[in-house]
């Protein structure tokens, strides 16, 4: 369950980051202009990474517990992978559209290599 757990873990750093990077680089409008939305989807976006990093590091370290809350934090994932790529679809960036696609088949995989 190497694939997996590293997928997991690494996909819940560059989640933290990429938000991290957004809110420095002042790459968030929304916080101006719908701040209440976009602060819940910050919440649920880091509740997700955290979960990731988690349930990962869980697996890694063959945890009892490991492999239900790693699911869990794919079906989290999952949800933020169909539901993120239209807001990069709406401005015509593309590339994101494809990254996410990859990442999707890529959650897929995994789930399929822990089930």
């Amino acid at each position: 369950m190497i694939f997996p757990s590293i997928f997991a873990i690494a996909v819940g750093v560059l989640m933290i980051g990429q938000w991290s990077f957004f809110y420095l680089s002042g790459q968030i409008p929304e916080l101006e202009t719908e701040p209440y939305r976009i602060l819940f989807h910050l919440a649920g976006e880091f509740a997700t990474a955290v979960a990731l990093i988690v349930g990962g590091a869980g697996l890694l370290m063959g945890q009892s517990w490991a492999s239900w809350l790693y699911m869990v934090a794919m079906g989290m994932l999952l949800y933020t992978m169909i539901v993120s790529p239209g807001y990069f679809a709406q401005r015509g960036q593309w590339p994101f559209v494809g990254m996410f696609a990859f990442l999707l088949i890529l959650a897929i995989v995994s789930i399929i290599l822990v089930a």
